[in-house]
C-alpha cells in the first residue's frame, strides 16, 4: 500500500455502487460466513437497489477510500429524523454502517480516515448523535473518537 499521504476520502458516486456493494457483501461474509449463492445475488441486487434510491433521496450517504485509484474501504450513514423532546423540537440522529476496510489496507489508518470524515459530514448536515455497533477490533477505534454506551438504556427485539 502506498504512503497515508496518498489516500484520499471522497463521497461514493453512483458508478461506485457497485464496488461498494461488492466490499459489503465480503464484510457480512466475514462477519456471518458464507450463504447460498441464490441468496447472495439476491441480496446483491435488494443492496445496490437500496444504496441507490436512498443516495437519492438523501437519507444516507457513504464515503470511500482510495490511493491511486485503489479503492481501500468504505464507510456509510443511514440518516433519520426523530421528533424532539423539551431540549430541541426535532432532531436528526446517523447510524453508522458498513465500515469496512479491505484486508490489504488494514492497520494502516484507513478506518480512522474514513470515520473521522462520517463524523465531520454528519457535524455539517446538523446530526445531533451518531450510532453503530461494533465488533470487539473495532471498539477501540470508535471509543477514541468519543463514541461509548447510550446514555438512556437500549434493547431490542429481532422481529
Amino acid at each position: 500500500m502506498t504512503d497515508k499521504l496518498d489516500i484520499t476520502v471522497r463521497m461514493v458516486e453512483e458508478e461506485d455502487i457497485p464496488e461498494m456493494t461488492t466490499q459489503r457483501l465480503n464484510y457480512l461474509s466475514e462477519l456471518q460466513g458464507e450463504k447460498d449463492p441464490q441468496y447472495l445475488a439476491k441480496l446483491e441486487r435488494e443492496l445496490m437497489a437500496f444504496f441507490r434510491r436512498h443516495i437519492r433521496e438523501g437519507n444516507f450517504f457513504a464515503l470511500l477510500a482510495e490511493s491511486e485509484g485503489e479503492i481501500l474501504g468504505y464507510g456509510a450513514m443511514v440518516l433519520r429524523s426523530i421528533p424532539g423532546d423539551l431540549n430541541q423540537p426535532s432532531y436528526l440522529e446517523g447510524d453508522i454502517l458498513n465500515m469496512y476496510t479491505l484486508p490489504h489496507a488494514r492497520q494502516q489508518g484507513v478506518g480512522r480516515m474514513i470515520l473521522r470524515a462520517l463524523v465531520e459530514e454528519a457535524r455539517s448536515r446538523g446530526l445531533s448523535k451518531i450510532g453503530l455497533h461494533t465488533s470487539k477490533d473495532g471498539e477501540h477505534l470508535y471509543r477514541s473518537f468519543g463514541f461509548s454506551e447510550p446514555q438512556y438504556p437500549y434493547l431490542e427485539m429481532i422481529l
